[in-house]
């Protein structure tokens, strides 16, 4: 995100931003009453959060705002740091140091959340500007949903297990990760894992309903050094492919320059990567199985706890087989009904059967009345009268205007009833043409 960029987008948000006027008067610092700049402090505040949400950052700091999107040939405004200190009394900003960290323990992250309200009473704005990092918080529960949603969209449990690097690439950083992850510990739909064997295997078990997330099992280790060990062989598989084919470009050079000895070196590279990418590739789908083998299995245990919850019920209440069975069939024929209205919404609506001559005779008659009409306004010896039985007429030839869907060979409504009483007694030679 670049300050140019910015600025084009402001100028599409802000329609009168390069007049000098109006650039004044926004640009002082907020003096008076709140009421005399409570609309320059809604007009700041929109702006920075609408600007942060079109570029998906939510971690800005003050001299972000105030040096790069704002200034105007050098000017920038005075109020900034002000509309971000009220911003930050209001909740809608915090500092990354006041977030809980959520790497640490539950009586660590109460020990810090104490000491962030204490401190947001004897916040100054100087001390905010000391801050790098500024977090907007509508814009970090936007993003936390945003990563629930994707990781939801491949996983089917009502939690996972991610590695951390993984959930930090996903939030768009480190700093991001850590905010993303110090919300969801708060809101307990997240947690932090680690586990030691060889290495530090660290990662995160995210809730993906709303219920709170559930404490780590055994399982859950086991579940992590298996997702670590199939990133770490795909990584492996990415650094082996990059090598063959570059030996692969190496020895088609040396193919180029005559050189056969140093072709056929390449060319022995490539067979060893093959063959270490298949042993690797082994490895990953054996581990992948494993994956797959366990979250079958957890969604089993949910469906197996749920027919054992619904057989529980059934014997506390003391319900029959006959009724259940009574009940499976009635749902059956209300979900097969409403497939039939499916299926018939979803059906063009049917057409009546029309000829096209159908079509056009009504059209003649209609142009004949207009016609008629016309003669009768070029007579200069007519009255108001035939002006209104010209107007009647037309009124019941659209009356007549009606296509019938009977049988073949039928015709349309206005061919059988014929023309209205009125057109009949006419002496226009154009009706009596029709």
């Amino acid at each position: 995100m670049d300050s140019k960029s910015v600025k084009e987008f402001i100028r599409k948000e802000v329609a009168d931003w390069d007049d000098e006027l109006i650039a004044t008067a926004r640009f002082k610092a907020f003096s008076g009453q709140k009421s005399d700049w409570e609309p320059k402090f809604q007009f700041w505040k929109n702006l920075i959060v609408k600007i942060a949400r079109h570029f998906g950052v939510f971690i800005i700091s003050s001299p972000q705002v105030k040096n790069e999107w704002f200034n105007r040939g050098g000017l920038t405004p005075l109020c900034i740091d002000h509309v971000l200190f009220i911003m930050y009394n209001e909740g809608e900003i915090t500092r990354i140091s006041d977030m809980v960290g959520p790497y640490s323990g539950r009586i660590t992250q109460l020990f810090y959340k104490v000491k962030s309200l204490m401190n947001r009473s004897t916040m100054s704005p100087e001390s905010i500007l000391l801050e790098d990092c500024l977090i907007l918080t509508t814009l970090l529960k936007e993003k936390a949903d945003e990563v629930i949603k994707c990781l939801s969209e491949s996983h089917w449990n009502s939690h996972c297990v991610v590695t951390r690097n993984k959930f930090e690439s996903m939030c768009g950083g480190q700093k991001e990760g850590y905010a993303v992850l110090s919300y969801l510990s708060g809101c307990r739909k997240g947690q932090y894992l680690s586990t030691n064997k060889k290495e530090l295997i660290e990662g995160i078990k995210v809730s993906l309903s709303s219920a709170v997330v559930s404490g780590v099992s055994s399982l859950d280790f086991d579940t992590l050094h298996l997702i670590w060990t199939q990133e770490k062989l795909q990584q492996q598989l990415d650094v082996i492919d990059r090598r063959w084919e570059m030996s692969r470009q190496s020895a088609l050079a040396s193919l180029k320059s005559g050189n056969k000895k140093l072709a056929l070196r390449h060319a022995k590279e490539m067979k060893l990567g093959t063959e270490n990418r298949e042993k690797c590739n082994s490895l990953l789908n054996r581990v992948e199985e494993v994956l797959s083998l366990i979250a079958n299995a957890e969604s089993t245990k949910q469906v197996t706890g749920a027919i054992q919850i619904g057989a529980r019920v059934i014997k506390e209440n003391k319900i029959s087989i006959e009724e259940v069975q009574l009940c499976l069939e009635e749902l059956d024929e209300s979900i097969d009904s409403q497939k039939q209205v499916e299926k018939a919404l979803g059906k063009p609506a049917p057409s009546p059967d029309m000829e096209d001559e159908d079509i056009e005779e009504e059209f003649r008659k209609l142009e004949l009345e207009i016609g008629s009409g016309n003669l009768k306004d070029l007579n200069p010896e007519a009255g108001v009268s035939d002006s209104e039985g010209t107007d009647q007429s037309l009124a019941d030839a659209l009356l007549n205007l009606k296509l019938a869907d009977d049988a073949p060979g039928s015709g349309s409504a206005i061919q059988n009833s014929g023309l209205p009483a009125k057109n009949k007694e006419s002496n226009s030679p154009m009706l009596e043409a029709a």
